[in-house]
């Protein structure tokens, strides 16, 4: 886009270059992109503000009955600030090269509150000090006003970039590296101790991360109420592999504060520190274990701590549950909205039916792959969870088109229903589409259209 070229010059204003159909930074309402191949890598280049006039020929055969009707110009700042709100980073970008007043306004820090960097080829460890030495200008060395860095993807990220997120971004709230497998455990620490209002934290795919705590300098310095400082209520650390009990303790011992926690895919994380978790951590509504493969029927009955607190939980595959297991949430655990327990094949109609008449204001249920679960559990169901929205039933052989018609038949909200590999007739589906007509059905049968 020739709107969005950049020439290197001395006075820095950043503007991201971009291999082709590579989406560039975005500041929650669009993206900017372009091109550029200097020594085969992308880089952030530099421009200097446009001159007060413009002088571009065009322009200057402007008529006079033209110029008059730029009336834009003769809105207050504030109000042109407003207008640039409503405008995506590529769109600032442009308007920045229309006058030295523009350039000024476009880069007020009031419109940066969000980074987004894209990309697997972007230098994104340089674009992060251009922006950020950008946006410090008023305030040097700090980005008062940035609040959400989101760089999911960018697998060139490194230490580096995140230690400047650190020292530059103190009112940070949101940080989003998912994917970025480069960046280690100190690097995450320094953001969390120098950015103490951060409140989401992605780290899923970082399979380096290990553990999510205070720097030991900012440990002493905070003793001994350090491990009330953190104050994340959001973690991500799916696919973070190399976690284990131990660092999950930790974690919870920081963050006393988490209310969405998920640990899918952790497969060395046990019973063991799920029993630490809920020492630490008693406020979590959401968590995942899924694919836990060592989390047992014992995990179960530590996540139950939770009480009414709970409202979603996911475990799939592990294998280790059964009914047991699910006695113990639905127990304790009777504001349970959602659930999805796929895979585990341990669990049957008596489980189910425990579920059912305790947490009775269910509204996602995933039982697939339960092999062991039949009409009778599905009877259950329909009797007492009449707020029943989405049921997965992929893979349960057990199931009939006579379980279908009786939760049919009782829950009308039904608005997404997975049957598939399940032996259930045409006359059941045509059933289920006739009482709960806006029910979309994932089936696997070729008759029913």
């Amino acid at each position: 886009d020739s709107d969005l070229s950049m020439r290197t010059l001395s006075t820095p204003s950043p503007a991201l270059i971009f291999p082709p159909n590579s989406p560039g930074i975005q500041n929650g309402r669009g993206s900017s992109t372009s091109s550029s191949s200097v020594t085969g890598e992308t880089v952030a280049m530099v421009h200097s503000p446009p001159p007060t006039r413009l002088t571009h020929p065009l322009i200057r055969l402007a008529s006079k009955h033209q110029k008059e009707q730029a009336n834009i110009d003769r809105l207050p700042d504030h109000s042109m600030i407003q207008i640039f709100s409503f405008l995506p980073t590529n769109q600032l970008c442009r308007c920045a090269r229309v006058c030295r007043r523009w350039y000024n306004l476009a880069w007020d820090p009031r419109l940066w509150r969000t980074i987004r960097l894209t990309g697997e080829t972007i230098n994104v460890d340089r674009a992060l000090k251009v922006l950020t030495r950008r946006l410090c200008q008023d305030t040097p060395n700090v980005c008062l006003m940035l609040e959400t860095v989101i760089v999911s993807g960018c697998r060139r990220l490194t230490d580096r970039g995140l230690y400047t997120i650190a020292q530059c971004c103190p009112e940070l709230r949101r940080l989003e590296v998912s994917g970025c497998y480069n960046i280690s455990n100190e690097a995450v620490f320094d953001v969390v101790s120098l950015c103490p209002n951060l409140e989401h934290l992605d780290v899923s795919g970082c399979s380096k991360v290990t553990c999510i705590s205070l720097t030991r300098e900012a440990s002493i310095k905070l003793s001994p109420l350090h491990g009330k400082q953190i104050s994340i209520r959001y973690l991500d650390m799916t696919d973070c592999f190399v976690l284990e009990d131990e660092g999950l303790h930790t974690i919870a011992a920081h963050c006393t504060q988490l209310t969405h926690l998920y640990l899918r895919r952790c497969v060395r994380i046990t019973d063991e520190g799920l029993r630490y978790l809920m020492i630490y951590c008693t406020s979590i509504k959401e968590l995942s274990v899924s694919d836990c493969r060592f989390v047992s029927d014992f995990g179960m009955r530590e996540i139950a701590k939770l009480e009414s607190r709970l409202r979603y939980l996911s475990i799939a595959h592990c294998g280790r549950i059964t009914d047991v297991g699910i006695r113990y949430i639905a127990k304790y655990c009777s504001k349970l909205r959602y659930l999805n327990a796929r895979g585990c094949e341990g669990i049957t109609d008596h489980g189910v039916e425990y579920l059912a008449k305790n947490c009775t204001k269910l509204k996602s249920l995933d039982i697939g792959k339960c092999p062991l679960v039949s009409d009778t559990g599905l009877e259950f169901l329909a009797l007492n969870c009449f707020n029943l929205k989405r049921l997965s039933l992929k893979s349960c052989e057990s199931i009939t088109g006579q379980g279908l018609q009786i939760v049919a038949a009782n829950c009308f909200d039904l608005q997404m229903l997975n049957v598939q590999d399940c032996e259930v007739s045409v006359d059941a589906l045509r059933f289920v589409k006739r009482h709960c007509k806006r029910c979309i059905i994932e089936h696997t049968n070729p008759a029913f259209f």
